[in-house]
């Protein structure tokens, strides 16, 4: 395996074609290579959908964004390959990341040993766990560590970071003055995700509504507009104030997520953009690995607090409770234990 000779590296790519948490938890990551690399082409490669959550991201010089036509892959790899990177990281070991590494026929390319296709590599690590010498770890440190193996310094662990456009921050500040509450203290609300063993019941979130308003907070929830009916199940069980949007961009959630004085919400990747934006959070968990997507904050910067009920089957791929047939990982959370942690986290 060559060695990198970082003197004479001028243009990098990361390869990180995933959700909206990976990518946010992917930042530090980028955050290292630019201090590291401050004079050179940093590029990352999201999907579509999520790289508006980049926008305005000047850690990086380009946001490339593939769809999932095969004739747009087919001329992203054409694009890569003729930028001539000296360095492709691929950040999530999925097949299509793999080709898009290879495709772009950087002089090295850098991935871990577990991935498949791992011929297409000439830089394979072991596992995070063998760089921070510990059991379990974090995502924002694995993908830091697939860096700290080759040659990149990473031992400061960066925290997450966004950046709150400024036609983002205009438009959620009309939002909510249209809507009266411009001068409210704000709770950010996520009740949705994207499976049943993560999703904690709508009345819960009903209840911690309540909670929020008798502490003086207006509550906003968010969700996808396919989710529009979790909000309406919300609004079905309290008489409370609050306000729902379904058609917000990722760039506006983040600059919500910004101007809110707390969030309250399942594992998912809104609760990743809160972190982010160093927003006080109580994540509620279930089926997730706990210690590998808890909110990302390594100096303890930022009050968070995680809820859970332990199952000794978590974590599981979450896809379906194969255990009890249904999640009693997250239904089982009483809605008394957000409280607490909400109290925790204002004090």
């Amino acid at each position: 395996m060559k060695t990198i000779d970082w003197t004479t590296t001028t243009k990098v790519l990361v390869v990180k074609l995933r959700s909206i948490g990976d990518t946010v938890l992917a930042t530090p990551s980028l955050i290292a290579l630019r201090k590291f690399l401050p004079d050179a082409q940093i590029d990352i490669l999201l999907e579509d959908w999520v790289a508006p959550v980049l926008d305005g991201f000047d850690i990086v010089d380009n946001v490339l964004s593939v769809g999932a036509g095969t004739r747009e892959r087919l001329l992203m790899m054409r694009r890569l390959r003729n930028e001539r990177y000296d360095v492709a990281f691929n950040l999530h070991g999925g097949t299509t990341s793999t080709f898009f590494t290879a495709a772009s026929r950087a002089r090295h390319r850098v991935g871990w040993a577990e991935y498949q296709y791992s011929r297409l590599y000439n830089h394979l690590y072991s596992s995070a766990a063998d760089f921070w010498n510990k059991p379990k770890t974090h995502s924002a440190e694995q993908q830091l560590a697939l860096l700290g193996f080759a040659g990149v310094p990473v031992s400061d662990r960066p925290k997450s970071r966004l950046v709150v456009t400024d036609e983002a921050a205009a438009k959620v500040e009309h939002l909510l003055h249209v809507r009266g509450i411009d001068r409210e203290k704000i709770a950010l609300i996520h009740p949705a995700a994207a499976f049943a063993t993560k999703q904690w019941q709508p009345q819960n979130f009903a209840r911690v509504i309540e909670f929020l308003e008798r502490a003086g907070f207006y509550s906003v929830l968010v969700a996808a507009p396919n989710e529009r009916n979790v909000i309406e199940q919300v609004r079905s069980s309290t008489g409370a104030m609050f306000h729902g949007f379904c058609d917000l961009s990722l760039p506006e959630i983040t600059a919500l997520a910004a101007r809110s004085d707390l969030f309250v919400g399942n594992d998912s990747g809104i609760a990743h953009i809160a972190a982010a934006v160093h927003t006080p959070s109580v994540v509620i968990f279930g089926s997730s690995n706990r210690d590998h997507w808890r909110p990302w904050d390594p100096n303890d910067e930022v009050p968070n607090e995680i809820v859970f009920e332990p199952f000794p089957c978590q974590p599981c791929p979450g896809y379906e409770c194969k255990v009890f047939g249904r999640p009693k990982c997250i239904l089982s959370i009483p809605a008394e234990s957000v409280f607490s942690a909400i109290d925790r986290i204002l004090v």
